[in-house]
């Protein structure tokens, strides 16, 4: 039996929000599943996610295969990091307490950046939103009176009667200094 972690979808219609879930490959997308690992809501700005990174890791070491979605969700929550230090402390690169020191070193600096970046995304949100629109229907109004006295001078252009236009024949030719000057 293939294990696959995966999106499993949720919500009505054009609100997607999806449960992290461990299920059968063979299964349909949101039938039946084995575990529920968190839930994912694209809609939140940032994506709300919510993983338990425990029973993540154990289904990653007994070897579930995860979704493209879902490695990406689990290396932005730090399990892919996680089982990446604690294949080295199996390997005897380095102790347990060495690797759990890096991963909350690696998780202040990630939850810094996260909020870093909310903050940013919220004050150019605030920033849009005070905008004064006052400052775009003044540069419209301004803008027409200069618009409606450039289209003037062409409405008053007189035109000239066909009988006064060159031949045809002579359009071949290059205009000679005669009908230069008179231009």
């Amino acid at each position: 039996m293939a294990v696959k972690m995966r999106l499993q979808r949720h919500g009505s219609k054009k609100r997607p929000f999806y449960f992290i879930v461990v299920a059968d490959g063979r299964a349909p997308r949101d039938g039946k599943f084995i575990q529920k690992l968190g839930t994912y809501n694209p809609l939140t700005v940032p994506a709300t996610i919510q993983v338990d990174r425990q029973k993540a890791l154990d289904w990653l070491q007994k070897g579930a295969q995860p979704t493209d979605t879902v490695r990406r969700i689990l290396s932005f929550k730090g399990v892919l990091y996680l089982k990446h230090l604690l294949r080295g402390v199996s390997l005897g690169l380095f102790d347990e307490a060495g690797a759990m020191e890096k991963f909350t070193a690696w998780t202040t600096e990630h939850d810094s950046n996260v909020t870093r970046r909310q903050g940013a995304h919220k004050k150019a949100r605030n920033d849009k939103r005070d905008q004064p629109i006052v400052k775009k229907v003044e540069a419209k109004v301004d803008a027409a009176p200069a618009e409606a006295a450039v289209e003037a001078p062409a409405e008053e252009a007189v035109e000239t009667p066909i009988a006064e236009t060159p031949a045809a024949e002579d359009a071949d030719t290059p205009p000679s200094e005669e009908t230069k000057t008179e231009e």
